[in-house]
């Protein structure tokens, strides 16, 4: 990702969530619970290093030359499953949401990344725009 190399990226980030699926996975098919004979401690990190995984992927797609924002969605939504307060994934969100045309929603989850960090411009920026659509769309009903 930092190499900007963003396909090879995305690539790598797959493969690292197929592992993590096979990991528990493999737990399962030997007469274990998922996560069963995985410690805690072991739990957390794995479940820390898929919300890692997502994010990046979300990070990486956006940076397409066609962007899949039905994709980015996906992935933000999966981290905010799980960590419901990561910044990152809320303002992804609303920029996902802000480029899919919900903007009742895409303004709910760049609020909601606002409040984590007043000062961030990109998402005040976001939040205008949002909110500019917003307007237009009720003058024309």
């Amino acid at each position: 990702y930092k190499d900007k190399k963003f396909r090879e990226a995305i690539g790598k980030y797959h493969r690292a969530l197929l592992e993590l699926k096979a990991l528990l996975l493999s737990q399962e098919a030997s007469g274990q619970r998922a996560g069963a004979a995985l410690s805690e401690e072991h739990r957390q990190a794995v479940e820390a290093i898929e919300v890692d995984c997502y994010n990046s992927l979300a990070a990486c797609l956006l940076q397409a030359e066609l962007v899949n924002y039905e994709r980015v969605k996906e992935y933000c939504l999966k981290v905010l499953q799980k960590e419901g307060e990561n910044f990152k994934a809320l303002y992804r969100s609303g920029v996902a949401f802000y480029h899919l045309g919900d903007f009742n929603k895409a303004l709910y989850y760049l609020k909601e990344a606002r409040a984590r960090q007043p000062t961030d411009t990109n998402v005040i920026r976001y939040i205008q725009l949002t909110e500019m659509k917003l307007s237009r769309c009720s003058q024309r009903e």
